[in-house]
């Protein structure tokens, strides 16, 4: 479904990617992962159009993003922090969102999900941390699109929430849909993850299972997989 060939972006002189190669197919869970700095956001701002590489190709559908933006219909995106006017009630963005997208959104079991029934005409200014970041995941799934993008989905979220989440993913997944999730919680990685991309200094140090990555790291475990990866590139 997606296709990245030598990707490569700098700012100024820092080179954030230096030629990323990456191919993902229809269907499953990849978890993007690296230390910051690892080009993880420019990577996926890249597939957004949120950001122009300097060098490479990306390829939707068999058809380059370069000069269109139709395939942004099918994205879903779940920013790591998305600003919203304080002001707006919950039900009101919910609406404004459908809106702007031209789309009819299944926000009410979603809702029902993550238990926004006593906050929907709330003003989001007047929202915990946790609560804002529940009505951003309804946002986010309330479209029936093949492709999710979410930006450390987990963040703010209570255990409860944090459960009904994963299983959410889980069930889209089932239903045929893509998603590319960033997170530094690796548990949840370990727990919904088909693959794992991990990304060093800009280039891809791994894509495949995370079996494969602890049988390549000789570790038990994901966080120590990770903790394995950054000591070798140190000690290099």
């Amino acid at each position: 479904m997606i296709q990245i060939k030598d990707l490569h972006k700098r700012y100024g002189k820092n080179e954030v990617l230096k030629g990323v190669d990456l191919s993902i197919p229809g269907g499953g869970i990849y978890a993007v992962l690296g230390p910051n700095g690892s080009g993880k956001t420019t990577l996926i701002k890249c597939l957004l159009g949120l950001v122009i590489p300097d060098r490479g190709s990306i390829m939707f559908r068999e058809q380059s993003i370069k000069k269109q933006w139709e395939y942004r219909e099918e994205l879903n995106y779940l920013p790591q922090i998305a600003n919203f006017p304080g002001n707006i009630r919950v039900r009101e963005l919910m609406g404004m969102i459908k809106d702007l997208r031209q789309k009819q959104g299944d926000e009410g079991d979603l809702s029902a999900l993550f238990g926004l029934g006593p906050f929907l005409d709330k003003k989001l200014a007047n929202l915990s941390g946790g609560t804002k970041q529940k009505v951003n995941l309804v946002l986010t799934f309330m479209f029936d699109s093949p492709v999710i993008v979410l930006d450390e989905p987990t963040s703010g979220l209570d255990p409860a929430s944090l459960i009904s989440l994963k299983n959410l993913i889980k069930r889209e997944r089932e239903a045929g849909k893509t998603f590319l999730i960033t997170t530094h919680i690796m548990q949840f990685v370990e727990e919904v993850a088909d693959q794992v991309v991990y990304l060093l200094e800009g280039q891809i140090y791994y894509t495949g299972t995370l079996a494969g990555l602890l049988e390549k790291t000789g570790q038990s475990n994901l966080e120590h997989a990770i903790a394995a990866i950054t000591s070798e590139k140190k000690d290099a």
